[in-house]
């Protein structure tokens, strides 16, 4: 079984493209959704994600819709705890394979590090 965990330096989740992420004001409280449109930089990319180092600069302080936890992820979009492993891993495929593409490194590397035996794809 895959077991979630965030890849480091892969950055796919600070591509924050607002064209990419219609349903935005469906889930975050328009005081969120200012702060997230706030992050944006003119390309797309999280103002305070550095791609040489491809690290979030303000990982310790970053908003919580950026957090995955199973309390943020309950509220902003009413996943279950118990849901929120799968729902996680879908979510970071989803974004990997649409910022760095399905054969990409960046996805090869996500699903040796969530534990997918990629002997098997």
């Amino acid at each position: 079984m895959a077991t979630w965990s965030c890849v480091k330096q892969c950055g796919a989740c600070c591509h924050l493209d607002p064209q990419e992420r219609p349903e935005l004001e469906d889930y975050l409280s328009p005081e969120d959704f200012a702060l997230y449109m706030s992050l944006v930089g003119a390309d797309g990319w999280c103002i305070h994600y550095d791609a040489l180092s491809r690290e979030c600069q303000i990982y310790a302080k970053r908003p919580r819709f950026c957090r995955v936890t199973p309390e943020t992820f309950e509220q902003l979009y009413g996943i279950e705890p118990e849901e929120l492993n799968d729902f996680a891993i879908d979510c970071c495929r989803q974004q990997i394979e649409g910022v760095y593409g399905e054969r990409s490194l960046e996805s090869l590397q996500f699903e040796r590090h969530i534990g997918l035996d990629l002997s098997q794809c």
